[in-house]
């Protein structure tokens, strides 16, 4: 189903689609192309039950988000995000607007800051709501594994952040959408400590 009445929207979402799947091609440790994917869906999701807002710039900024993440690229001033929105003729405003949203999404880099804008709240409530739930717990695990992180490492990085996220989602919906996810990381949690109960 297409997102926009208009056609040219929908093919630049598609484009958008297309770009990040190459540029994520032979990540998989949890910040890849699913999980921008699982962001973008997110963040459709909450924008429809939300105040209106710019759907465009919400769908380019969720799925363009991790696009210069500095785990994965060595790139500056949102270089892989801006060349795609550049090389598709988004106005250079629009530009701008959308790389501040990106800016907005990391949880290190954002910790107790709020987006000025409904779209930059929606999109960060989108990544956050991503590292909760079944999908967090498998991803924490994911990228522990490839970078060599105990498991205990996992658990502190639940109280670290992933226990936090509740209690800072900026929307409505999200709030709603994270009660089961938090729910979900704490009875892991209990059920993690109850097996891991062993003497050495």
């Amino acid at each position: 189903m297409d997102l926009f009445a208009d056609e040219k929207q929908n093919i630049l979402i598609s484009d958008a689609k297309d770009y990040i799947a190459k540029l994520f091609e032979g990540h998989s440790d949890g910040h890849d192309l699913e999980h921008s994917m699982r962001v973008f869906s997110n963040a459709v999701a909450i924008a429809r039950k939300e105040p209106p807002c710019d759907m465009e710039a919400v769908a380019l900024a969720a799925l363009l988000h991790d696009a210069d993440d500095h785990k994965l690229f060595d790139t500056v001033n949102n270089q892989n995000a801006r060349t795609f929105l550049e090389s598709n003729d988004v106005d250079s405003d629009k530009i701008e607007f959308i790389c501040t949203i990106i800016n907005s999404v990391s949880f290190s880099k954002n910790r107790g800051k709020t987006p000025d804008s409904p779209e930059g709240k929606i999109v960060q409530d989108a990544d956050r709501l991503d590292a909760m739930g079944a999908i967090g717990i498998a991803r924490t695990f994911a990228y522990g594994g490839k970078h060599g992180r105990p498991l205990d490492g996992g658990i502190e990085h639940f109280h670290e952040k992933l226990l936090l996220l509740k209690d800072e989602m900026n929307t409505k919906t999200a709030r709603e959408l994270a009660e089961s996810r938090h729910a979900f990381l704490e009875e892991f949690l209990a059920r993690f400590e109850e097996e891991n109960n062993v003497e050495i």
